[in-house]
């Protein structure tokens, strides 16, 4: 690798790194004006979460005597965890800034030592709401991961490698069209509703202890470190909403580093997360908080159809891609 190979490299990990910290309030954002639009009220602005991060990141840090230092670290990793991941999967390009460090497998388990150390975050504080939180999580969390893992493995098996680039360069706009990458697709999209705490499995905007699932592990934190733990939530949604736009829906990414190429997926990239983050408001709108022990039915379903759609593919020998 050359001098000039490496100075594009670095510029398109910069860019990507910074479109991902700038757009994930923006999409969170959406996110909530799309949902008071269909409620019929008015709502906050889509840049609001914007200004909620500023007032965060100026206000005192309020930390119980009881903590350990687990509880004032989590948000630092947390925060850093998501920005790993965000140079571990291509956004408007296949190029992944960090792609030799990892892949698929090394994502989900950079989601998993998040999850682990905010569960044990909430139960650093000692306090009954974030062990009924953490509890929750990790419960749950048995069911996300194997299922997120399947339907994955669906478009890694096709093309070869569990390497995000080289799925993306290996996928068609027409996969989506093919039985195995329909199911997986429709699988991947409740982990999405279920990981970034959307209802029906979850609701962000409650306080409410017989609902609270993440908003119970992070009820104690304040000032920077709340900042911090919202900022990344925002940055999980976005991350999630990109690997379902890329990997499942995948078209319009540049495989050639010309500004012109650049400029049409940077497009394309934000049109498909802009609608995917819409269809998420519309089902968080269409669709009640279903019942705590009735969340694993919900997820189950999802590690059905991945199974499922991982089975199609081998039982169909890729046959189902070929015809396409």
């Amino acid at each position: 690798m050359n001098f000039a190979e490496i100075g594009l490299n670095v510029l398109v990990a910069l860019s990507q790194l910074i479109l991902f910290l700038l757009l994930a309030p923006l999409v969170t954002g959406w996110v909530r004006k799309v949902k008071a639009f269909m409620q019929n009220r008015s709502g906050p602005g889509v840049w609001q979460p914007y200004f909620d991060l500023v007032k965060l990141l100026r206000k005192e840090v309020v930390v119980s005597q009881t903590t350990s230092w687990i509880f004032t670290f989590t948000p630092y990793l947390v925060f850093t965890v998501m920005l790993a991941i965000g140079l571990l999967i291509p956004f408007y390009t296949s190029l992944v800034p960090l792609g030799f460090i990892g892949d698929a497998i090394a994502v989900i388990y950079l989601l998993a030592l998040a999850r682990f150390f905010t569960a044990l975050a909430g139960l650093d504080a000692a306090s009954a709401f974030g062990g009924l939180g953490s509890s929750r999580e990790m419960s749950l969390a048995a069911i996300i991961e194997p299922a997120m893992m399947l339907a994955i493995f669906t478009v890694a098996v096709r093309a070869g490698s569990t390497s995000l680039s080289t799925i993306v360069q290996h996928s068609g706009a027409w996969d989506l069209l093919a039985p195995p990458h329909l199911l997986a697709s429709i699988g991947f999209f409740i982990i999405v509703i279920a990981e970034t705490g959307r209802i029906p499995v979850d609701n962000p905007a409650t306080h409410l202890e017989l609902t609270m699932i993440h908003e119970a592990m992070i009820l104690e934190y304040s000032g920077r470190y709340l900042a911090l733990i919202e900022w990344a939530s925002s940055m999980k949604l976005l991350l999630f909403l990109t690997l379902l736009a890329n990997i499942f829906l995948p078209g319009g990414i540049a495989t050639q580093l010309t500004f012109g190429s650049i400029a049409i997926s940077l497009g394309i990239f934000l049109l498909k997360v802009l609608v995917l983050a819409t269809l998420v408001a519309l089902v968080e709108c269409s669709a009640a908080k279903l019942r705590l022990f009735r969340v694993p039915d919900l997820l189950a379903a999802s590690f059905v159809l991945s199974l499922l759609a991982l089975v199609l593919y081998f039982l169909l020998g890729g046959a189902g891609h070929a015809i396409l």
